[in-house]
Protein backbone atom coordinates (compact mmCIF):
# COMPACT_ATOMS: atom_id res chain seq x y z
CA UNK A 1 0.00 0.00 0.00
CA UNK A 2 1.42 3.16 -0.67
CA UNK A 3 2.45 5.26 2.16
CA UNK A 4 0.14 8.46 3.05
CA UNK A 5 1.99 12.17 3.34
CA UNK A 6 -0.55 14.77 4.74
CA UNK A 7 0.17 18.34 4.48
CA UNK A 8 -0.08 20.54 7.95
CA UNK A 9 -2.96 22.07 6.12
CA UNK A 10 -4.61 18.17 5.75
CA UNK A 11 -3.63 17.98 9.35
CA UNK A 12 -5.21 21.32 10.09
CA UNK A 13 -8.42 20.51 8.45
CA UNK A 14 -8.88 16.65 10.29
CA UNK A 15 -8.12 18.37 13.38
CA UNK A 16 -10.89 20.75 12.55
CA UNK A 17 -13.40 18.03 11.72
CA UNK A 18 -12.27 15.89 15.29
CA UNK A 19 -12.61 19.12 16.70
CA UNK A 20 -14.31 21.63 15.34
CA UNK A 21 -14.72 23.96 18.71
CA UNK A 22 -10.97 24.31 18.49
CA UNK A 23 -9.43 27.48 17.63
CA UNK A 24 -6.21 28.26 18.84
CA UNK A 25 -6.90 31.90 18.42
CA UNK A 26 -9.47 32.41 21.14
CA UNK A 27 -7.15 31.75 23.48
CA UNK A 28 -8.69 33.16 27.13
CA UNK A 29 -6.81 36.22 28.57
CA UNK A 30 -6.21 35.53 32.10
CA UNK A 31 -5.40 39.05 34.39
CA UNK A 32 -5.06 38.00 37.96
CA UNK A 33 -5.30 42.01 38.64
CA UNK A 34 -8.63 42.24 37.53
CA UNK A 35 -11.52 41.93 39.53
CA UNK A 36 -12.82 38.19 40.52
CA UNK A 37 -16.31 39.48 39.67
CA UNK A 38 -16.07 42.25 36.91
CA UNK A 39 -19.85 43.64 38.17
CA UNK A 40 -17.78 44.05 41.80
CA UNK A 41 -15.28 46.05 41.21
CA UNK A 42 -15.35 47.46 45.19
CA UNK A 43 -13.37 45.18 47.24
CA UNK A 44 -15.04 45.59 50.17
CA UNK A 45 -18.60 44.82 48.98
CA UNK A 46 -17.05 41.54 47.19
CA UNK A 47 -15.52 40.66 50.98
CA UNK A 48 -18.73 40.76 52.34
CA UNK A 49 -20.64 39.33 49.56
CA UNK A 50 -18.72 36.38 48.99
CA UNK A 51 -19.07 35.80 53.14
CA UNK A 52 -22.66 35.45 53.20
CA UNK A 53 -22.18 33.39 50.06
CA UNK A 54 -20.32 31.25 51.97
CA UNK A 55 -22.52 30.79 54.88
CA UNK A 56 -24.71 29.55 53.03
CA UNK A 57 -22.46 27.16 50.78
CA UNK A 58 -21.03 25.58 54.16
CA UNK A 59 -24.41 24.82 55.22
CA UNK A 60 -25.19 23.04 51.79
CA UNK A 61 -22.19 21.08 52.12
CA UNK A 62 -22.62 20.26 56.00
CA UNK A 63 -25.89 18.86 54.51
CA UNK A 64 -24.13 16.85 52.07
CA UNK A 65 -21.82 15.48 54.53
CA UNK A 66 -24.70 14.40 56.95
CA UNK A 67 -26.70 12.32 54.51
CA UNK A 68 -23.36 10.35 53.79
CA UNK A 69 -23.24 9.40 56.42
CA UNK A 70 -20.03 11.60 57.97
CA UNK A 71 -21.60 14.08 60.12
CA UNK A 72 -24.60 13.24 62.82
CA UNK A 73 -27.78 13.72 61.27
CA UNK A 74 -29.35 16.98 62.60
CA UNK A 75 -32.38 16.96 60.08
CA UNK A 76 -35.36 14.82 59.53
CA UNK A 77 -35.86 15.47 56.44
CA UNK A 78 -33.44 16.52 53.76
CA UNK A 79 -35.17 17.89 50.78
CA UNK A 80 -37.33 20.48 53.12
CA UNK A 81 -33.49 21.34 54.71
CA UNK A 82 -32.56 21.78 51.01
CA UNK A 83 -35.13 23.91 49.80
CA UNK A 84 -34.40 26.02 53.01
CA UNK A 85 -30.94 26.28 51.73
CA UNK A 86 -32.30 27.34 48.32
CA UNK A 87 -34.57 29.58 49.56
CA UNK A 88 -31.97 31.76 51.29
CA UNK A 89 -30.05 31.68 48.25
CA UNK A 90 -33.23 33.01 46.63
CA UNK A 91 -33.18 35.93 48.97
CA UNK A 92 -29.36 36.12 48.42
CA UNK A 93 -29.91 36.47 44.63
CA UNK A 94 -32.39 39.23 45.08
CA UNK A 95 -30.26 40.93 46.96
CA UNK A 96 -27.36 40.65 44.58
CA UNK A 97 -28.98 39.97 41.06
CA UNK A 98 -25.49 40.42 38.96
CA UNK A 99 -23.26 38.43 41.35
CA UNK A 100 -22.92 35.40 39.22
CA UNK A 101 -21.68 33.15 41.26
CA UNK A 102 -24.50 32.76 43.23
CA UNK A 103 -26.65 32.00 40.55
CA UNK A 104 -23.96 29.23 39.49
CA UNK A 105 -24.47 28.01 43.17
CA UNK A 106 -28.40 27.74 43.37
CA UNK A 107 -28.21 25.59 39.74
CA UNK A 108 -26.15 23.29 41.42
CA UNK A 109 -28.69 23.32 44.06
CA UNK A 110 -31.46 22.90 41.72
CA UNK A 111 -29.50 19.69 40.26
CA UNK A 112 -28.75 18.05 43.13
CA UNK A 113 -32.98 18.42 43.90
CA UNK A 114 -34.20 17.80 40.78
CA UNK A 115 -31.21 15.90 38.35
CA UNK A 116 -30.15 16.66 35.09
CA UNK A 117 -33.04 15.15 33.87
CA UNK A 118 -34.96 18.25 35.03
CA UNK A 119 -36.28 19.05 31.46
CA UNK A 120 -37.61 15.87 30.87
CA UNK A 121 -41.49 14.20 32.08
CA UNK A 122 -41.64 11.15 33.72
CA UNK A 123 -37.81 10.79 34.19
CA UNK A 124 -37.15 8.17 36.16
CA UNK A 125 -35.57 8.62 39.77
CA UNK A 126 -31.53 8.58 40.11
CA UNK A 127 -29.37 8.60 43.12
CA UNK A 128 -28.36 12.28 41.95
CA UNK A 129 -31.58 13.36 42.80
CA UNK A 130 -33.09 14.17 46.07
CA UNK A 131 -36.53 14.48 44.92
CA UNK A 132 -38.07 11.36 43.66
CA UNK A 133 -41.24 12.29 41.68
CA UNK A 134 -41.07 15.90 41.46
CA UNK A 135 -44.64 17.89 40.73
CA UNK A 136 -43.93 18.45 36.91
CA UNK A 137 -45.49 22.05 37.85
CA UNK A 138 -42.89 22.54 40.08
CA UNK A 139 -39.95 21.08 38.13
CA UNK A 140 -41.03 23.41 35.27
CA UNK A 141 -40.80 26.50 37.02
CA UNK A 142 -37.21 25.28 38.41
CA UNK A 143 -35.83 24.10 35.21
CA UNK A 144 -36.42 27.53 33.92
CA UNK A 145 -34.80 29.01 36.60
CA UNK A 146 -31.90 27.25 36.61
CA UNK A 147 -31.59 27.71 32.39
CA UNK A 148 -32.42 31.56 33.20
CA UNK A 149 -29.61 31.69 35.54
CA UNK A 150 -27.14 29.73 33.62
CA UNK A 151 -27.64 32.30 30.62
CA UNK A 152 -27.48 35.16 33.26
CA UNK A 153 -24.38 34.27 34.70
CA UNK A 154 -23.25 34.08 31.20
CA UNK A 155 -23.93 37.13 30.53
CA UNK A 156 -22.23 38.89 33.61
CA UNK A 157 -19.36 37.14 33.14
CA UNK A 158 -18.36 36.99 29.32
CA UNK A 159 -15.91 39.88 28.27
CA UNK A 160 -17.11 42.40 25.78
CA UNK A 161 -14.72 41.12 22.93
CA UNK A 162 -13.15 37.84 22.02
CA UNK A 163 -9.92 39.24 23.14
CA UNK A 164 -11.03 40.81 26.70
CA UNK A 165 -9.08 39.86 29.53
CA UNK A 166 -10.94 38.60 32.58
CA UNK A 167 -9.26 37.26 36.00
CA UNK A 168 -9.13 33.42 36.97
CA UNK A 169 -11.86 33.33 39.48
CA UNK A 170 -14.06 34.71 36.38
CA UNK A 171 -12.74 32.13 34.48
CA UNK A 172 -13.28 29.62 36.74
CA UNK A 173 -17.08 30.48 37.20
CA UNK A 174 -17.72 31.11 33.65
CA UNK A 175 -16.71 27.74 33.37
CA UNK A 176 -18.79 26.21 35.47
CA UNK A 177 -21.94 27.52 34.41
CA UNK A 178 -21.22 26.47 30.84
CA UNK A 179 -20.15 22.87 32.21
CA UNK A 180 -23.85 23.10 34.37
CA UNK A 181 -25.75 24.01 31.00
CA UNK A 182 -23.96 20.93 29.07
CA UNK A 183 -24.39 18.36 31.86
CA UNK A 184 -28.38 19.09 31.76
CA UNK A 185 -28.67 19.17 27.88
CA UNK A 186 -26.28 16.10 27.60
CA UNK A 187 -28.39 14.54 30.08
CA UNK A 188 -31.55 15.64 28.13
CA UNK A 189 -30.04 14.66 24.82
CA UNK A 190 -29.34 11.06 26.46
CA UNK A 191 -32.98 10.18 27.44
CA UNK A 192 -34.99 11.94 24.07
CA UNK A 193 -37.26 10.72 22.43
CA UNK A 194 -37.72 7.94 24.95
CA UNK A 195 -39.01 10.29 27.12
CA UNK A 196 -40.68 13.94 26.40
CA UNK A 197 -39.22 17.02 27.10
CA UNK A 198 -41.00 19.54 29.40
CA UNK A 199 -39.60 22.99 29.30
CA UNK A 200 -41.77 25.94 29.46
CA UNK A 201 -42.70 27.27 25.66
CA UNK A 202 -40.87 30.65 26.22
CA UNK A 203 -37.40 28.86 26.52
CA UNK A 204 -36.02 28.02 23.04
CA UNK A 205 -35.74 24.06 24.39
CA UNK A 206 -38.77 23.58 24.47
CA UNK A 207 -38.99 22.85 20.40
CA UNK A 208 -35.53 21.34 20.37
CA UNK A 209 -34.57 17.88 18.79
CA UNK A 210 -32.43 14.97 20.51
CA UNK A 211 -29.87 15.90 17.81
CA UNK A 212 -30.22 19.84 19.04
CA UNK A 213 -29.32 18.67 22.53
CA UNK A 214 -26.40 17.15 21.81
CA UNK A 215 -25.18 20.02 19.12
CA UNK A 216 -25.87 22.41 22.10
CA UNK A 217 -24.47 19.98 24.90
CA UNK A 218 -21.43 19.66 23.03
CA UNK A 219 -21.12 23.80 22.25
CA UNK A 220 -21.48 24.42 26.47
CA UNK A 221 -18.11 21.64 27.09
CA UNK A 222 -16.24 23.40 24.91
CA UNK A 223 -17.04 26.53 26.10
CA UNK A 224 -16.30 25.13 29.62
CA UNK A 225 -12.79 23.98 28.38
CA UNK A 226 -11.69 27.16 26.85
CA UNK A 227 -12.78 28.71 30.16
CA UNK A 228 -10.61 26.57 31.91
CA UNK A 229 -12.22 22.98 32.64
CA UNK A 230 -10.30 20.26 30.94
CA UNK A 231 -13.04 17.68 30.99
CA UNK A 232 -15.60 19.75 29.64
CA UNK A 233 -13.18 20.23 27.34
CA UNK A 234 -12.48 16.46 26.45
CA UNK A 235 -16.50 16.18 26.75
CA UNK A 236 -16.44 18.52 23.64
CA UNK A 237 -15.02 16.03 21.12
CA UNK A 238 -16.83 12.72 22.64
CA UNK A 239 -20.22 14.18 22.51
CA UNK A 240 -20.37 16.21 19.22
CA UNK A 241 -22.20 14.76 16.92
CA UNK A 242 -21.39 16.16 14.39
CA UNK A 243 -17.50 15.67 14.99
CA UNK A 244 -18.52 11.80 15.33
CA UNK A 245 -20.50 11.47 11.63
CA UNK A 246 -17.27 13.59 9.48
CA UNK A 247 -14.95 12.02 11.49
CA UNK A 248 -16.70 8.41 10.38
CA UNK A 249 -17.12 9.68 6.79
CA UNK A 250 -13.11 10.68 6.62
CA UNK A 251 -12.37 7.21 7.99
CA UNK A 252 -14.20 5.84 5.37
CA UNK A 253 -13.45 7.68 2.50
CA UNK A 254 -9.37 7.43 3.62
CA UNK A 255 -9.62 3.95 3.67
CA UNK A 256 -11.74 3.79 -0.19
CA UNK A 257 -8.52 5.64 -0.55
CA UNK A 258 -5.69 4.02 0.77
CA UNK A 259 -6.85 0.43 1.86
CA UNK A 260 -8.95 -0.92 4.25
CA UNK A 261 -6.15 -1.30 6.69
CA UNK A 262 -5.84 2.80 6.83
CA UNK A 263 -6.40 4.33 10.84
CA UNK A 264 -5.71 0.17 11.96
Amino acid sequence: MASVSLSRHDVHVLDKIKDPESDPSANVLLDPSLPRDPQMTDTTVYERVIQKEREIILSMQQLELQMAGLRPRTFTEPVQEYKVLLSKLDDFISEYPNYASARNNRVQALRRLYGDTMLLSGAPPLSQRLIENPDSVEIGHQSKLALDDIEKSISLLTPRNMFGAMSPQAAKTLSLAYTQRAAIYHMTAKSVPGLQVHVDQSRQEANWSKLDFEEAASRDFAMGGRYGNEIAKGLAVSTNPTAKLCGQMVREAMKKEYGPSFGD
